[in-house]
């Protein structure tokens, strides 16, 4: 009661966030009148005076986290004014004036919250605003978009924004190189996938040169569709793979038994579980139990023994695999099958996911059940799931127009904070109540019904499926009554922009497989735009452009306007363009008059999503901008939702209300069911969600460790300390340790096997040292002391140049092939933790204390690993024979009575090769030039892979896959 009062009083906590921002909101008009008379060169200028403003304010701080905090207060002081610049150059490059509920928005994304806002509010042009201010400190902000469409759309549309006020604009796209990824991201401002930014931060911590790395820190993001990018599509890691060396034969084994096992059902009372058949499905949680019966018949069929030995595990996991594969996995709802390939659909767009690969060999499994090509199971190299990515950024914010029914996941995972922005103009679409069918055919046929009386009146339709095969069967019901419509699912996602962009049109049906991310506004009477470009472009009048190192020329030359058109650039004359969209724009005028009188869109709904987002993102498609416009479901009892997360109260329902065929209901008892039903699924995909991000919580400490350290390399470390100072002082003090214990007398040291652990780590059992002679502690100091000799003649002889390049190269190429044997590992402990429950034991702490173990002895091996290398490597002389000492080299040069000369400052472009051998091997390293005669020469030996730069440690290009 209290708070209902103090609601009504004070208004909801929303209401009161949004109400602080109107001092700051009257301050950005109070300029509008004063930009009005600049010239567009002196609002541009605008641009310089606030980045000489930041830099006077934070020239003199060293700390970068503490120059970042400064920047902040001087960009927080200057948004008013620098918001009203970008509503000016909005107008003047684009033609659009941000309204005051953009401007809004734009504040509470700056603040790194997530701001809502309806369908067709225009989130795009309210990026610009905190883009352009957060750019200004020159960091880069990333815009993360759906897809390659959208980024590409967006860079080309708002960089002739950023583009007038003297700001560049690049895009991430998937078939950029380096070099053109690399000019995307040193643009001021850079728009991409949640996928490309994703996989190029994990490519760079594979690299062996600073020089290659393309991204330049995670300062900013501002993620379009937040819910879609860091709810829906965070259940699934990212992931960069090799190919193992393992047959596929074992996949095509199992499949063929499969149609042998029969499917049974699981029952549960009080007293106990019964099951039947050789397997069940549980399609809620998305497993199966195989029955004792089942094994028993899989091991006939297999001709193997007991499956629960050792030798079989491999075996039953494949066995589980691939009756997963044939049960739940359907074609052309979870995947398609295209071009001899399985290509995974995304289950909230509806899109094609071209390269990802399900994991755990559940990709092979369908490939075998669908009789195609069956590819080798891949090797992770390097993975991160999104929430860990994305917790990277200094900053985070987002936009979408349904994020509240996540309001608690944003604040628990990413401490994102929503605030819903105001409408522009007050919503006008009319929400049916929903209609209920006995049968999925009745209801089908119903809605081909409903399309047939609404196409005969003229008013637009957009019916969404949330399946390829439903979207199809629908789309054969209507064909049959000779009703016109479009089918847009992954199948025919090439047109998708120009599906999505005249459905809007009069007695226009669309039939479309989930509207998540979409990204083009319905806008009823059609698109002149889209229409403008397409009459260009398919007429032959605009000719196409080719990109330049990933970056868009967001300012055409005089006389020219450039656009986009299906993933290509094109350039046609401003006159060309005014007249082609003059011409649309009286036609879709008049057309927009006809289908507001017909009643504006009409949405169907065929199926209630596990998300109530999902729902949400199709009814928001009706009613934009204050449009009529109207929303109605139609569901059946047979639909996915009610059959699987409420079937024990449906046959129930069915009693009591008596349904007959062909005669709909509306409850409001079914309707609370449906509400009640999306609230279980999405809790339980919430804990799917926590699930993955607390086991990747602990690789993430890992991960950051490796990659620190690999960065710190790359960045110019001080190697020799580090491998002098702390790796070989450390081995020296375990040796000791171990063989000559501090209690120990020294008649009672292990000499033998303390010279056999030095001969294995450092290639030498110190034969002019006299162990017995000395204590522990000179000891210690002696054999320091000769290691660090040795390590001064190889630099002697190299330069410190190349031996610094040849230790980086080492220390990067053992790190990563041990990490590369740790996520294997890892992915292995994961797979059998949860038989931990079984011991009563916690599978998450287990997981904890495992994986910390193994990693402290990956990162010891990597110590030992990477002495071995650089110490056992051997500098040969004129006879063959070792160089240990520096008296050696000296005896050498005197000989040859020419000194050695000194390293040059860089790395020569055609280095003398001198032989390195190591490892019980030989190997190549570049050397520092030496005199023509005499020279060193060059031995031969059995043949060593060198230690050179390389893109992946498995010497595969890496791939991507979930």
């Amino acid at each position: 009661m209290i708070n209902s009062v103090f609601t009504k009083v004070f208004g909801t906590s929303n209401e009161r966030a949004v109400k602080r921002m109107q001092p700051v909101l009257d301050q950005i008009n109070g300029f509008e009148a004063s930009l009005l008379p600049l010239t567009d060169e002196q609002l541009r200028g605008k641009t310089l005076e606030f980045k000489e403003r930041i830099a006077a304010r934070t020239a003199d701080i060293a700390d970068r986290d503490e120059r970042i905090a400064a920047e902040k207060v001087v960009l927080d002081e200057i948004l008013p004014e620098a918001f009203a610049v970008v509503r000016e150059a909005g107008k003047r490059a684009v033609g659009m004036r941000h309204f005051d509920v953009q401007m809004i928005g734009g504040m509470v994304l700056h603040q790194g919250k997530i701001s809502e806002m309806r369908t067709g509010e225009g989130k795009t042009l309210v990026a610009t605003l905190p883009c352009y201010l957060n750019a200004l400190a020159g960091r880069g902000v990333h815009v993360i978009t759906v897809n390659d469409y959208l980024a590409k759309r967006d860079a080309e549309w708002m960089g002739k924004i950023y583009g007038f006020l003297g700001l560049t604009v690049g895009v991430i796209v998937h078939d950029l190189d380096d070099r053109e990824r690399r000019a995307a991201y040193a643009a001021d401002i850079t728009y991409g996938t949640n996928n490309e930014f994703g996989f190029d931060y994990l490519r760079d911590n594979m690299k062996f040169e600073l020089t290659d790395l393309v991204q330049r820190g995670h300062y900013h993001a501002i993620v379009d569709e937040v819910d879609s990018i860091l709810i829906d599509e965070a259940r699934t890691p990212l992931i960069i793979s090799g190919p193992t060396d393992q047959t596929t034969d074992k996949y095509e084994r199992v499949n063929l038994i499969i149609p042998h096992l029969e499917l049974g059902e699981f029952t549960e009372t009080l007293e106990e579980k019964t099951y039947t058949g050789d397997y069940v499905v549980d399609e809620k949680t998305r497993s199966i139990t195989v029955t004792d019966e089942g094994w028993e018949k899989i091991e006939g069929l297999l001709g193997i023994g007991n499956i629960a030995d050792p030798e079989n595990w491999d075996l039953k996991h494949h066995v589980e695999t691939a009756i997963k594969a044939h049960n739940l996995y359907k074609r052309d709802v979870e995947y398609v099958v295209k071009d001899g390939e399985i290509i995974i659909v995304d289950e909230f767009t509806g899109r094609l996911m071209p390269g990802r690969r399900w994991s755990d060999g559940l990709h092979q499994a369908v490939e075998a059940k669908e009789g195609v090509a069956i590819r080798k199971e891949d090797q992770t190299l390097a993975t991160i799931t999104f929430q860990n990515y994305f917790r990277m950024y200094k900053k985070l914010s987002g936009m979408t127009g349904t994020a509240e029914t996540e309001a608690a996941e944003f604040d628990k995972i990413y401490k994102l904070e929503i605030t819903v922005i105001p409408t522009n103009r007050v919503m006008q679409r009319i929400e049916f109540p929903d209609v209920v069918y006995r049968t999925a055919k009745e209801k089908y046929f119903a809605v081909a019904d409903e399309i047939e009386r609404l196409h005969e009146l003229k008013q637009p339709v957009l019916v969404g499926t949330t399946s390829i095969e439903k979207s199809e069967l629908l789309s054969e019901i209507l064909k049959k009554k000779n009703v016109r419509h479009v089918v847009l699912n992954a199948k025919f996602h090439e047109r998708e922009a120009e599906i999505v962009a005249q459905a809007g049109r009069l007695g226009m049906v669309t039939i479309a497989t989930n509207m998540a991310g979409r990204g083009t506004d319905i806008l009823l009477g059609g698109n002149a735009d889209f229409m403008a470009r397409q009459e260009l472009v398919k007429g032959g009048t605009a000719r196409a452009l080719s990109a330049v190192e990933g970056e868009i020329a967001p300012v055409a030359g005089p006389g020219m306007f450039r656009f986009y058109y299906s993933n290509q650039e094109y350039e046609c004359t401003q006159a060309q363009w005014d007249a082609s969209t003059a011409h649309f724009q009286d036609n879709v005028k008049r057309e927009h008059e006809q289908v507001l009188a017909a009643g504006g869109l009409f949405i169907i709904g065929t199926e209630r999503h596990e998300s109530r987002r999902v729902d949400n993102q199709l009814r928001g498609r009706a009613g934009r901008q204050g449009d009529p416009g109207a929303a109605r479901f139609y569901l059946s009892l047979e639909d996915d939702l009610m059959r699987i997360f409420a079937r024990e109260w449906v046959g129930t329902l069915l009693q009591r209300l008596g349904m007959e065929e062909g005669v709909p209901i509306e409850s409001g008892m079914i309707t609370n069911r449906i509400a009640a039903a999306q609230k279980a699924v999405e809790t339980q995909n919430f804990e799917s969600r926590k699930h993955v991000l607390e086991y990747d919580d602990v690789m993430n400490k890992q991960r950051e460790a490796v990659y620190g350290l690999r960065h710190n390399l790359l960045e110019g470390i001080d190697q020799k300390e580090l491998i002098l100072e702390d790796y070989t002082a450390t081995a020296l003090s375990n040796i000791l340790d171990e063989f000559a214990p501090a209690n120990v007398h020294a008649d009672q040291w292990k000499v033998e096997e303390m010279k056999a652990k030095l001969v294995d780590i450092f290639g030498t059992d110190f034969p002019n040292v006299d162990f017995g002679a000395l204590n522990r502690h000179e000891l210690g100091e002696t054999l320091f002391e000769q290691l660090g000799k040795r390590f001064e003649v190889k630099e002697q002889i190299l330069g410190a140049e190349t031996l610094r390049y040849h230790e980086r190269v080492v220390l990067l190429t053992v790190l990563d092939g041990l990490w590369k044997d740790h996520l294997l590992a890892m992915d292995h402990l994961k797979e059998g933790i949860g038989l931990r429950g079984y011991a009563q034991q916690d599978p998450l702490v287990a997981y904890k204390k495992e994986s910390f173990d193994m990693f402290e002895a990956m990162m010891a091996r990597f110590q030992e690993d990477t002495l071995r290398n650089l110490y056992r490597m051997q500098i040969l002389g004129p006879d063959g024979t070792p160089i240990e000492s520096l008296e050696q080299l000296a005896s050498l040069q005197a000989a040859a009575a020419a000194p050695i000369a000194p390293p040059p400052p860089q790395l020569p472009s055609t280095p003398q090769r001198t032989t390195l051998s190591g490892g019980g091997s030989e190997q190549q390293a570049a050397a520092s030039p030496v005199p023509q005669e005499p020279s060193f020469p060059t031995s031969q030996g059995p043949q060593r892979q060198q230690y050179a730069p390389a893109k992946a440690t498995s010497g595969q290009k890496p791939k991507r896959r979930r």
